[in-house]
């Protein structure tokens, strides 16, 4: 069965100086975050950005992709620090999301640091919102094992 999610936005005048707002209809879990056209091409100034929750969504669905992949391969993670950077920029004449850029941080018993950055660098490629970018964005995963020491 698919999973179906939900937002909804409200905007009001026109791009360069109009705003509006975000909603996550399904969840309910944020309502009415502050958008701009600014706070995609210049400062954030308190709003978030289509670009922002495509690192939010990017990030989350990595660690969550990596923890199982690792589980696969007979490793559980005890934690991982995932930052996604999306890059929103002007490309002939038009303005594009141009890349995602992930860095891992984990600390995982019984893994050398390059299986660790081979399970990485498999999931940058098969986790769902990587799929959908795939071929539009340039993707990258710089993973990094933390050890005890």
């Amino acid at each position: 069965m698919a999973a179906v999610r939900t937002a909804t936005v409200t905007w009001q005048g026109p791009l360069a100086t109009g705003d509006g707002t975000v909603t996550a209809g399904s969840s309910g879990t944020f309502t009415d975050l502050p958008v701009s056209w600014a706070s995609r091409t210049e400062a954030p100034d308190g709003r978030t950005s289509p670009e922002e929750l495509l690192a939010a969504a990017h990030a989350t669905c990595f660690a969550m992709a990596f923890s199982a992949d690792l589980g696969r391969a007979g490793h559980t993670p005890e934690e991982m620090h995932v930052e996604a950077e999306v890059t929103f920029d002007k490309i002939d004449g038009g303005w594009t999301v141009t890349r995602s850029a992930l860095t891992v941080l984990g600390h995982v018993h019984g893994i050398t640091p390059e299986e660790f950055d081979r399970i990485a660098e498999g999931t940058k490629d098969g986790c769902p919102i990587s799929r959908a970018l795939a071929g539009n964005v340039e993707l990258s995963v710089d993973a990094t094992l933390e050890t005890d020491g």
